[in-house]
């Protein structure tokens, strides 16, 4: 089974996506069936790495720190934008070391970083452990360093690392 459909879920969610888009007709039902498996073996052709979580039980306490974060950005983004041009409002790129090297981890700290409104990753050198992100309001440079470090990296490190 593993060499037919080496990502079932993948494969079901892609499927089920497709019908969803596009209705259920014979037709879609083949094409989304043989689009779902080409890309469940182009998938295993990349042959990632699977994450290992060593405090689970650390995750909801991230995500509710996420979601409280994301609503505290979208009500200060919001402000920013219909309060019309404030000149004490400076965006820029923040440049943060990390520590962090696990790629799983990397990738949930990009995801946390864009989907927070106000907040953008823009690059990650990794000869340089260095992160560049763009913030809409940088206040100091050192707070959005300590917040990314203290808030968000610690935790993703407890978790993967």
């Amino acid at each position: 089974m593993t060499r037919v459909l080496p990502y079932p879920l993948l494969a079901a969610s892609l499927l089920a996506m497709w019908l969803l888009l596009n209705g259920f007709t014979p037709g879609h039902l083949l094409l989304g069936a043989v689009i779902a498996l080409v890309a469940s073996h182009m998938m295993s052709a990349l042959q990632p790495s699977k994450p290992r979580l060593r405090r689970w039980t650390r995750i909801a306490h991230l995500m509710g720190i996420v979601f409280v974060d994301i609503l505290r950005s979208n009500i200060a983004v919001a402000r920013i934008v219909l309060g019309g041009r404030n000149p004490q409002v400076v965006s820029g790129f923040v440049a943060i070391p990390l520590e962090m090297r696990d790629p799983t981890g990397l990738a949930f700290l990009a995801c946390i970083i864009t989907s927070t409104p106000g907040t953008a990753w823009v690059e990650y050198r990794s000869a340089d452990d260095l992160l560049l992100i763009h913030v809409l309001d940088v206040v100091s440079e050192e707070s959005w360093s300590d917040l990314i470090k203290n808030r968000y990296e610690a935790l993703l490190m407890e978790i993967f690392e």
